[in-house]
Parts: structure tokens; sequence; C-alpha cells
């Protein structure tokens, strides 16, 4: 099969490749850059293991061809600590807040939360609730990443009065 180039910012990284048409960008990130932050889980969009940042949406990875991120901005969870590899508020948060068990779910629901503040500042418990709806955790009945998502919220927001 012909393959095809792709190009592509990843974690602020410019990126090309050719890949065959048929690739899942979860396949891509995780074969051909090494990724493997983002999981596999389901192959059928159902999970969210696979959630990654596409042009300033979230998007689960193993429903989009390599080929259709072309251009695009991409974020992964492997872009997600500081330069210096510090955790982001967000990690650090599921970390405290022992919003994680087995961490199977870990990567794609940070993706998620990372959107949805970005998307809604300061979510209620309601909001989180939805907006993280389409990824499903089998170990924490989501107490705890609730609690999480709300303690990145208020970190985010004392942070911005701050600077």
């Amino acid at each position: 099969m012909a393959k095809s180039r792709v190009s592509l910012t990843v974690n602020g990284r410019a990126v090309e490749a050719l890949v065959e048409p048929r690739t899942l960008l979860i396949h891509f990130l995780r074969e051909d850059l090494n990724l493997t932050g983002p999981h596999i889980g389901c192959d059928t969009s159902q999970c969210g293991a696979c959630t990654v940042d596409l042009d300033g949406k979230s998007v689960k990875s193993c429903t989009v061809l390599a080929l259709q991120a072309d251009g695009a901005d991409l974020l992964t969870i492997e872009g997600m600590a500081g330069a210096d590899g510090t955790a982001h508020v967000i990690q650090e948060a599921f970390r405290e807040h022992h919003g994680l068990q087995c961490g199977y779910c870990t990567p794609g629901m940070i993706m998620r939360v990372h959107r949805l503040l970005q998307e809604n500042p300061d979510p209620t418990e309601e909001e989180i609730r939805f907006g993280i709806s389409g990824n499903l955790c089998r170990c924490t009945g989501y107490q705890n990443i609730v609690k999480a998502v709300r303690a990145a919220a208020d970190e985010i927001d004392s942070a911005k009065e701050a600077a």
C-alpha cells in the first residue's frame, strides 16, 4: 500500500512521517513516535484512554486517521509536564487527590480534563462529571477524579490571580 506524508506538531515539536492511509492516529503516536502515554483501551471510541488534544479539541485518537491530523497541533500526556519535568497542575492534583488507581485511564482522563478546564475554568461537580463522561474509569468510582479536577481548577485560578 502506498504511503502518504503526514506533518504535524506534537507536544511542541514538528514531526513528519510516511504512513499508510489506514493508520489510526493512536497507532502513529505509539508505534511511529514512541509516545505510549495515550493507551489503546477499546478500539471502538468507548473508553477514552487514547484521548489527546488536537487543534484545541479533545479527540479519541482511535477514531482519527493519522492523515486527518496533517498540519495539526497535537498535545499528548507526554507534553503536559513542564520543560524541567515537573508535573502539570492537573497531573499533580490527580496524584494528591488519589484520582487514579490502576492508571490505565489516567492519561486520557488528564487530557480530557485539560481541555475541559480550557473550556470551563470553574466547573461545578455536575459539569465535571458531564465533561469527563466520555472517559471511562473502572477503578475509582470517579469521586476522587472529580475532587482532583476541582482542585486543579482552583490551583489554576489561584495562579492566574497571582500573576
